[in-house]
């Protein structure tokens, strides 16, 4: 048995506050049964990268690598704002499991740290680095969320834009229906903000 102490990371991992005879170490607030120890190493790992990333643990290592950098210039602002980014790719690669929330490319070095709200349009640092706000992606479908020509409903397929010529959805590979496999509520407030700002509706 796994018993976990985070509310959001016990709703990640589906683990259950009342457990049939089962009582919860102190400071638990559910659990989540391994049926052998292969499964419960994954779920240890999977529990560890979460922590890592919710609910602000982002937020609070970039507190704490920028808390002595100045930020009064342009180029110093710069500097902060690189700082964000790294601390959002790192988190993104724990929560993400280092695979595309897409294809499931697996090559760390060509996935990309892709944010649903982008970075200047975010009205706090604790938006810009919110796990929640972001895709890990492959190039192609990061450049092409980016600019709008796909976006992800609800239930997390992506959908391709109508702007897109049907010739170029094969090379992209948008000709086939792809999904992203863990949608939360928490990423949909961000996506719908994707579909109405970013997202090209035009046929």
């Amino acid at each position: 048995m796994l018993a976990v102490s985070q509310h959001d990371v016990a709703h990640e991992l589906e683990a259950h506050a009342n457990v049939l005879g089962v009582v919860l170490p102190a400071g638990a607030v559910a659990a989540r049964f391994a049926q052998d120890y292969l499964t419960l190493h994954r779920l240890l790992r999977r529990a560890f990268q979460l922590t890592q990333t919710l609910p602000h643990a982002p937020l609070r290592a970039f507190e704490q690598k920028t808390a002595n950098l100045p930020k009064a210039t342009e180029a110093e602002r710069w500097v902060v704002q690189r700082v964000g980014q790294e601390v959002f790719r790192d988190a993104l690669l724990a929560h993400w499991e280092g695979r595309c929330a897409v294809t499931g490319l697996a090559v760390r070095e060509l996935l990309r740290a892709s944010h649903i709200k982008p970075w200047a349009d975010c009205e706090s640092d604790a938006e810009r680095l919110d796990v929640f706000n972001g895709l890990l992606l492959a190039p192609h479908l990061d450049a092409a969320f980016d600019k709008g020509f796909v976006t992800v409903d609800d239930d997390g397929g992506v959908v391709v834009s109508g702007a897109l010529p049907g010739g170029e959805r094969a090379g992209l590979m948008l000709d086939r229906a792809w999904s992203v496999a863990r949608v939360t509520d928490a990423h949909r407030r961000y996506l719908r903000w994707h579909r109405e700002r970013v997202f090209r509706t035009g046929q």
